[in-house]
């Protein structure tokens, strides 16, 4: 990057001690893993007797359910490992050394931290299930973790926290359907989990935000630019490489169940990109440059454009026939995409 942009982030270091550092929880005050799941350390025939209440809550939930959920797992338990790699490979903001006290990387630091507690908690809920082929997951997410990610961020920040900011609320709206699906179900045991892992994202949607909040105040033009080039590459899924060894497209078929289900869809998309137009207050956004004031006309426009692209969409999709797909993770059954 240029110098005068590294010196933007150098010079919002403090703000971001004061602003967005105080958003993390330490761990003595995080919840944990353990809290929700079946207590080993209790005498055997106990701790049996919560897995087989575990494994009769799920059996009211559909294969279709597990697919979105297995799906999502992956993308969490991949996810400390991808995304602290691509982030700490941009400028400005990586860390130099692994445990930097810069706040740009207390924060990538501490954030990976407490994202790392979703995927470990929904792995070990569905291993205890019995509901899913494990090994064939485990698999998934070796492919996935090995492939990294390739979202189009080019070692940018601002491309970084434009796309942090979409995707965590995604994954808060993903969670939060998934919870209130798993109650539907009859689990509420995984529906408080899942509530309380999208409760952890909308924390982290609020602290990306607020970045870019920040970053249009201060150099609203870049910013501006880095919104219209993230939104006309459109926000790439993290998990859109993961591979089974089996489904060549399967995210793809992933997402299909998920949009069917209600759990994330093309209308989650456009309300999303609704929601951040306006919380940065985009449409009278001023101290723009041409380029800039063009990528603002982009941006403010997309929505009503892709609204009507979805009503295509949707027309062309209800005259397809439904197909079945199977997928490895729920020991090849198929289901409705």
């Amino acid at each position: 990057m240029p110098p005068e942009k590294l010196e933007v982030f150098k010079s919002l270091e403090s703000w971001t001690s004061n602003y967005v550092l105080p958003l993390l929880k330490p761990a003595n005050k995080c919840w944990q893993p353990s809290e929700f799941l079946p207590d080993p350390t209790q005498p055997t025939d106990d701790f049996m007797d919560e897995v087989r209440a575990l494994r009769g809550r799920t059996k009211g939930l559909p294969d279709e359910y597990f697919v979105v959920l297995v799906g999502d797992m992956i993308i969490e338990d991949a996810l400390p490992t991808t995304y602290h790699a691509t982030i700490n490979a941009c400028d400005a903001i990586r860390d130099e050394t692994g445990s930097s006290a810069n706040p740009w990387s207390t924060w990538l630091r501490s954030w990976t931290a407490e994202e790392n507690r979703h995927g470990d908690l929904l792995r070990t809920y569905l291993y205890l299930s019995g509901r899913v082929d494990m090994l064939m997951i485990e698999k998934t997410i070796h492919n996935l973790t090995g492939a990294g990610m390739d979202v189009g961020w080019d070692n940018n920040p601002y491309l970084t926290f434009v796309y942090t900011s979409f995707q965590e609320r995604a994954t808060f709206i993903s969670h939060g359907n998934t919870a209130r699906l798993a109650k539907e179900g009859g689990d509420p045991v995984l529906a408080r989990i899942c509530g309380t892992i999208a409760a952890d994202e909308k924390r982290h949607e609020h602290a990306y935000v607020r970045i870019i909040e920040k970053l249009l105040e201060v150099d609203p033009n870049e910013t501006m630019l880095a919104i219209s080039k993230m939104m006309r590459k459109r926000v790439i899924m993290p998990g859109h490489l993961m591979y089974d060894g089996q489904d060549p497209n399967l995210f793809q078929h992933f997402a299909s169940v998920a949009e069917r289900i209600g759990v994330y869809t093309a209308i989650d998309y456009v309300e999303i990109l609704e929601f951040l137009i306006g919380q940065w207050n985009l449409e009278k956004l001023e101290g723009l440059k041409g380029d800039g004031r063009h990528a603002q006309e982009h941006v403010c426009d997309l929505p009503a454009r892709m609204r009507k692209l979805q009503e295509q969409a949707v027309e062309r999709v209800g005259k397809m026939e439904p197909k079945d797909q199977n997928f490895s993770w729920i020991f090849n059954r198929e289901v409705t995409i």
